[in-house]
């Protein structure tokens, strides 16, 4: 659908006085079903591999792992800090600045996923042992990365288009591009892993060519943004919304390569210890992961209501917004959680088809998840800051739990518990990390009373002079 002033103002006027459970599903809904179509990507190749190659071959895409998620890092960077930033333009009522924020963040995707996926080949060799490939798994992981990453500049495009289309109003565009890909991943992934038996290398084509697929599609949506909005592209950027972009989205950047960080780091420690614990490892991150999709869903569809309304300084619907975000999260979280604890088995089953591995996953699955509803509130605490531009309170948030508290704690229970204390440390860092984040969104909420209390005297006493306001961090700092 074309992106209309109309539909524009329509989405504004959503999320400044529209029911905010309605306007949240509305975005929330797609949201999930995209980020749960775009996960299905590493999902969909680790079940085919898993089953038609064998455990060791699944060896081989847990190394590739940390080298997806950094593609998808820069991706998601610019696409959150781009979109947070349309949506703060629209609440300002600046169309000038919002064309020139979709020019600029296309233009960063352009020369950033260049220069990496130029890297990546260049030192592939040296980067794959870095990541911990054992002389058994370097071959799968090298056949899978060689071809991979060749689709990352098409899934960050796909993204960075998507997350604008969602601040612009048209999230079911969003949701089209992203299912178009995963679709394709399945029936391409069947033809070259199972009909015509490639192996990983099929695998690794099967999901470039639904990335193509996807970012077909999101270009046909971009031409009608970049017509609306008179959009001109160059590779020339303009320093200050090119600043705005990296600093919105850093923290989002900041928690999706602390995975990759992580992953690293497990696959070297678990390494001394076979093949058998990279295998498991990578079967019950993938997982695990994909248990969150609601969770991110919902504290992202959260994060362009609260930025709009607190554009407009409207501040008590800005409280209204995160609470509701925060039971949403909370009870969806519970209901995932009780599934995945119940049919743990069929799940990892379909990625593994040794029953020996496959019991002793099942067992650390359950472990990694014990606690899982409890760390909702700390993502939405670490998407209100991202919101309300306190970008340092963000970044802080974000590099907690998995940098912060989970690799220290790794290394300290590997220690005392041998492997066993790699599952462990995931609920002991998901404490840590819930009892933070409530504390600093509580925190945070508190000033917006006293926000609203200042626009509300602004406005009746019609001053002329605008009062300076404190920042969050300064409140925190105080306290």
């Amino acid at each position: 659908m074309a992106l209309s002033s109309k539909s524009i103002a329509k989405s504004g006027e959503e999320f400044a006085t529209g029911n905010i459970t309605k306007v949240l599903l509305k975005i929330a809904i797609p949201a999930i079903i995209s980020l749960l179509v775009g996960e299905l990507y590493n999902m969909v190749d680790t079940m085919f591999v898993g089953r038609a190659i064998g455990a060791t071959a699944i060896g081989g895409l847990t190394i590739a792992f940390p080298v997806q998620r950094l593609m998808i890092s820069i991706g998601l960077l610019i696409a959150v800090g781009a979109s947070t930033a349309v949506a703060r333009a629209l609440g300002e009522k600046d169309q000038s600045k919002l064309k020139h924020i979709i020019a600029n963040a296309l233009t960063l995707m352009l020369i950033s996923m260049s220069i990496i996926i130029a890297l990546i080949f260049i030192f592939k060799s040296n980067i794959i042992k870095f990541l911990g490939a054992t002389d058994t798994i370097y071959p799968y992981a090298n056949d899978y990365i060689s071809i991979v990453i060749i689709g990352g500049i098409f899934q960050s495009f796909t993204v960075i288009i998507g997350y604008i289309l969602i601040a612009l109003g048209n999230s079911r565009a969003n949701l089209i591009a992203i299912s178009i890909g995963a679709v394709c991943n399945i029936i391409i992934d069947y033809i070259f892993v199972v009909a015509i038996p490639l192996g990983v290398k099929g695998a690794a084509i099967a999901t470039v060519a639904s990335q193509v697929l996807s970012a077909a599609y999101a270009y046909y949506h971009f031409l009608k943004i970049k017509k609306n909005f008179n959009i001109s592209l160059s590779l020339n950027l303009k320093g200050d919304i090119t600043k705005s972009i990296i600093t919105i989205g850093f923290s989002t950047f900041i928690i999706e390569i602390s995975d990759a960080v992580v992953a690293v780091i497990l696959n070297n420690v678990l390494s001394a210890h076979g093949d058998t614990a990279i295998i498991i490892v990578g079967v019950v991150s993938r997982v695990s992961m994909f248990m969150y999709i609601a969770m991110l869903g919902i504290t992202s569809a959260m994060q362009p209501i609260v930025a709009y309304n607190y554009g407009a300084e409207n501040y008590e619907r800005v409280k209204e917004v995160v609470k509701k975000s925060t039971v949403a999260v909370t009870l969806t979280s519970i209901v995932v959680w009780v599934s995945m604890m119940v049919f743990s088995t069929p799940v990892l089953g379909s990625f593994i088809k040794e029953a020996d591995i496959l019991s002793e996953a099942v067992k650390d699955f359950r472990i990694v998840i014990s606690i899982f509803p409890c760390v909702g509130i700390y993502f939405v605490a670490i998407y209100y800051y991202q919101a309300i531009e306190e970008a340092r309170l963000s970044l802080i948030l974000s590099i907690y739990r998995q940098l912060l508290i989970f690799i220290p704690i790794l290394f300290i229970f590997i220690r005392l518990f041998g492997v066993k204390g790699t599952w462990i440390s995931y609920p002991a860092a998901d404490i840590i990390s819930a009892i933070t984040g409530a504390y600093y969104l509580k925190t945070g909420l508190s000033i917006m009373d006293e926000r609203q209390v200042e626009a509300d005297e602004e406005l009746e006493k019609e001053r002329y002079v605008e009062k300076p306001r404190r920042t969050i961090g300064s409140y925190v700092n105080d306290i």
